[in-house]
C-alpha cells in the first residue's frame, strides 16, 4: 500500500507539471503554435499618436481574419530602434521599422555598431518616409550646397534622421566641420527655424509633415532638392534610399515639385516566422490592402508593385515566394 501511494503521488505530481506547462504555453506569444493550434504573433509598432500604430493594428486584424488559428496583436512601442531590439530578444515577432535603421542593424553600423542583429528577415516595404531639408524663403538658401557655413538642425543625436542628414550632406562634400550642426528633433528644429535660431532644419517623415505644415502656415518656406545625380550616388552607397518627388503644393505657399530621396517604412520578422507562416502573412496583407487604407492615409501608398523597393535585408523565404508568383 505504501509503495502504491508513493507511486500515485509521483504520477499526480508529474501530471500537474504537464498541465501547468501546457497552460503556460497557451498564454505565451512568440510566433509559435500553442494549445488548440493557435499561432500567437506580437507586432511592434510605435507611439499611439503616430503612423505605425494604426497600420500595425490593421495588419493584426487582417491576419486574425484571414489566417486560421492566428492570434495577432499590435502593441505600442518606441518605434524602429526599440522594435529591432525587441525582435532580437523575441518579445515581438513582427514589427514596422525604417529600412535604413534595419540596414544598420543587420550590418552592425551607426547606432548598432558592435550590436549586429542576425535574426531579421524582410516581409515587405510599405511606404516612403521622405528626407526633407526645410528653410525659410527669405534665407537665400536654394540648394544643399548653400548650407555651408549655416546653422542647421540635423536631427536628434544618434537618430536615424541625423544619419540621413549626415549622409546627404556628405554627398555634397559637406561635413559637420563646414556647418554649425544643431542636434534637434524635427519638432525642435521646426520651432528653431520659426524663431530664427537655425537657418535650415532636416527631418525624415512622410509628407505632408505636420511640423512643416505649421511652419508654412506662418512663413514662406523652401524645400531643398537632392539632385538626381547625388541621389544616384547615395543609392549606390546606401541601398535603402529611393528617389521621391514631393509634389508642388504639398506645403502652403510652396508651389514647386521637389526631387529628393526617401527611406521606407517596412515590415520585418524575426526567425521565429518560418517560410510557411511568412507566405501566409504576406498573402493576407496584400490581399486586403483596403483595410490598411481605411486605417491611415499612408495605406494608399502601399502596393505589391513597391513591396521590394528599398528592401535593405534578406527577405523571409515565404514573402519572397509570394512576390515572385505571377
Amino acid at each position: 500500500m505504501k509503495f502504491q501511494f508513493g507511486t500515485m503521488k509521483k504520477i499526480l505530481t508529474a501530471g500537474l507539471a504537464v498541465v501547468f506547462s501546457a497552460a503556460l504555453l497557451t498564454g505565451c506569444g512568440g510566433g509559435g503554435q500553442a494549445g488548440g493550434g493557435k499561432t500567437f504573433l506580437n507586432i511592434g509598432t510605435g507611439g499611439t499618436a503616430g503612423t505605425y500604430y494604426p497600420i500595425g493594428g490593421a495588419i493584426a486584424e487582417i491576419l486574425n481574419n484571414n489566417i486560421e488559428g492566428m492570434n495577432a496583436s499590435a502593441q505600442s512601442t518606441g518605434a524602429t530602434v526599440a522594435n529591432i531590439n525587441m525582435l532580437k530578444d523575441g518579445s515581438v515577432d513582427m514589427a514596422i521599422v525604417q529600412n535604413d535603421i534595419t540596414y544598420y542593424a543587420v550590418n552592425g553600423t551607426e547606432m548598432f555598431t558592435d550590436k549586429k542583429v542576425d535574426n531579421l528577415k524582410g516581409i515587405a516595404s510599405l511606404y516612403p518616409e521622405t528626407c526633407q531639408f526645410v528653410t525659410l524663403d527669405g534665407s537665400g538658401i536654394k540648394t544643399i550646397a548653400d548650407l555651408k557655413g549655416k546653422k542647421v538642425a540635423v536631427g536628434a543625436a544618434g537618430s536615424g534622421a541625423e544619419a540621413n542628414a549626415r549622409q546627404i550632406l556628405e554627398a555634397y562634400g559637406i561635413t559637420y566641420d563646414d556647418i554649425d550642426e544643431q542636434y534637434l528633433s524635427f519638432g525642435e528644429g521646426a520651432s528653431a527655424l520659426k524663431d530664427g535660431n537655425v537657418d535650415a532644419a532636416f527631418l525624415t517623415a512622410g509628407f505632408p509633415t505636420a511640423a512643416v505644415q505649421d511652419i508654412s502656415s506662418q512663413n514662406k518656406i523652401r524645400l531643398l532638392p537632392v539632385d538626381p545625380a547625388k541621389a544616384d550616388e547615395l543609392i549606390a552607397k546606401y541601398p535603402f534610399y529611393t528617389k521621391t518627388t514631393i509634389p508642388a503644393g504639398t506645403y502652403q505657399g510652396f508651389d514647386e515639385d521637389v526631387q529628393t530621396i526617401s527611406v521606407m517604412a517596412m515590415l520585418v520578422v524575426n526567425d521565429k516566422v518560418d517560410e510557411k507562416l511568412g507566405y501566409s502573412i504576406t498573402k493576407a496583407i496584400f490581399s486586403n490592402l483596403d483595410r490598411i487604407q481605411a486605417a491611415h492615409a499612408v495605406g494608399k501608398m502601399i502596393s505589391k508593385e513597391n513591396a521590394e523597393k528599398g528592401m535593405s535585408l534578406d527577405m523571409n523565404a515565404g514573402a519572397k515566394k509570394f512576390f515572385d508568383e505571377k
